[in-house]
């Protein structure tokens, strides 16, 4: 594992030159599986939907299972909890998925999920609620990174836009039936049965992946002792900075003790990490993955993309229903305009990047992405509600330009044995993006309410921010003035934070123009699959 690209990689190879050709061919480390059966892929997009659905349905039940257990103060680790679980966690299932297939860490991952629902749906405190809802993560990180793997694994270079243009799909619809499924349980039925769903449907993928997944067969002599030393720091690293990253500026400042001991800790063991990763014959987070041009530069633009993503995905519920005065159900369906286009744009990414290479054209959506985000703050006050709209049209379309070119051209620049690592890695980088995202674009938020609430010309405001969202919620109860200084507050803070979305979209262009090849170095092997 050398520091410069793959042996034998063309550094002129891209997707342009790569005509799709008859599965069946070798692949480094591993004689690739047959064609994929149907089942197969059909158990991919379920375990991907039970992913993707539990997040936007759980969401929606929050009043009832706070309502039920109590809890409220500390009822977002929730999802909190979830996503620290799934993330942390992704390393090292995928270096597992590498050293010992794909189908065990899948089959466990299902497993822990599957699990960790029935311990939800029996939950009978808050606490015990969020302790398995970390255990669901722990079988959730398994999911997201093994079945992109998967993807790759089963399908030759010219098809993997297809099953990824399916799994966009997937979470497309999942982000809007979520809701809707959600709201319908809670309102008719127990809030348990939102956990009892995932039952039938992790064990049917459970089944046919049993039954049906065939991975290739793998030169003996491969496997290597497994890292554990490394996956714990790894695990303790990540963890205690998206603990910090979650709670700073919420449950303590930024700048208290807890904060400062935990991001102190986490460079720690960040530290630690490095220096048994560099003794370890099989580390669970290989220096390749930041020697490599391509992969280092495609890991920190998702990242930008992770950070990016609080502006619409976080903000604009409360901007449609702040400012534009939209009801709940109104403003999610302007959320999910996002998810309508994205889709679309993946599935057709493959005709523009077999022209101008994987690089230009994931350069060329980040672009426009950030045109786009910087529309938002263009908008006039009150905006009509179709321009937001057009916006989250217009940036699920740029995106899905973005990300699938990334992720099919780096899973193309490694073999067999390497994917599951690479792979992790991206998807990491983007969860950490996100955090980050959500910790600086929150407090940049939180600043710009502030400064707007100590300026107010008017009586009858809240003085501190904890009364912001309770006056939001009743906006009635304000005198008119008020509230429509508050509206204006709330879109100023939106323009700040879409405007630093702008920015990190600019540096994951800048970052893919500067930092990674022109055409990326496709392995041979990956050409003529």
């Amino acid at each position: 594992m050398g520091s410069g690209e793959s042996t034998g990689a063309s550094t002129d190879g891209d997707a342009g030159s790569m005509p799709c050709a008859e599965a069946g061919a070798k692949d480094a480390g591993a004689s690739a599986p047959a064609r994929p059966r149907t089942a197969v892929v059909a158990a991919l997009m379920l375990t991907m939907g039970l992913v993707a659905l539990d997040g936007a349905i759980v969401s929606t039940a929050v009043p009832q299972i706070v309502g039920d257990l109590g809890g409220f103060a500390v009822f977002s680790w929730i999802f909190s909890g979830y996503i620290l679980a799934a993330t942390v966690t992704l390393p090292v299932y995928g270096k597992l998925s590498d050293t010992y297939g794909r189908k065990p860490v899948l089959l466990l991952g299902i497993s822990l999920f599957l699990l960790g629902s029935l311990l939800c749906a029996a939950a009978w405190n808050m606490a015990a609620l969020i302790a398995f809802r970390i255990l669901q993560g722990l079988g959730g990180g398994a999911l997201q990174g093994t079945v992109q793997t998967l993807a790759a694994d089963l399908y030759p270079l010219g098809e993997r836009p297809r099953i990824q243009a399916r799994m966009s799909a997937v979470w497309a619809g999942s982000a809007l039936a979520g809701p809707a499924l959600g709201g319908l349980i809670a309102s008719y039925t127990d809030w348990r049965w939102i956990f009892l769903l995932n039952l039938p449907l992790a064990a049917a993928a459970l089944w046919i992946i049993t039954r049906h997944l065939a991975e290739p067969t793998r030169p003996p002599g491969r496997r290597g002792p497994v890292d554990w030393a490394g996956a714990l720091g790894v695990f303790a690293c990540g963890g205690l900075l998206l603990f910090a990253l979650v709670q700073g500026g919420v449950a303590w400042p930024w700048l208290s003790a807890p904060s400062l001991g935990l991001l102190g800790a986490s460079a720690a063991f960040g530290a630690l990490v490095v220096r048994i990763e560099r003794r370890a014959p099989e580390p669970i987070l290989p220096g390749w993955v930041w020697r490599r041009r391509t992969i280092a530069a495609v890991n920190l633009a998702m990242a930008g993309l992770g950070l990016l993503m609080v502006a619409p995905m976080v903000f604009m519920p409360t901007y449609a229903q702040t400012v534009l005065g939209l009801g709940p159900t109104s403003a999610g369906l302007v959320t999910s305009a996002m998810t309508l286009s994205w889709p679309i744009s993946a599935a057709l990414a493959q005709h523009v990047y077999r022209r101008i290479g994987f690089r230009n054209t994931a350069a060329t959506g980040v672009a426009l992405a950030a045109a786009i985000l910087f529309s938002f703050t263009l908008l006039p006050y009150p905006a009509p509600v179709w321009q937001p709209v057009l916006i989250m049209l217009l940036l699920g379309g740029a995106l899905g330009l973005f990300q699938l070119p990334l992720i099919v051209g780096v899973q193309s620049t490694v073999g067999w044995a390497e994917r599951g690592t690479t792979t992790a890695s991206v998807l990491f980088c983007r969860n950490v993006g996100q955090s980050i995202g959500a910790a600086l674009l929150g407090a940049v938020a939180n600043a710009t309410l502030a400064d707007r609430l100590a300026d107010a010309p008017m009586p009858g405001l809240p003085e501190h921010l904890d009364g912001v969202s309770e006056a939001l919620a009743a906006p009635g109860l304000l005198p008119e003035a008020a509230a429509d200084y508050l509206r204006r507050a709330v879109a100023a803070a939106g323009d700040h934070i879409f405007l630093g979305a702008t920015v990190a979209a600019a540096a994951s262009a800048l970052v893919l123009l500067l930092m990674a090849p022109r055409k990326f170095p496709v392995l041979p092997e990956q050409r003529g699959e």
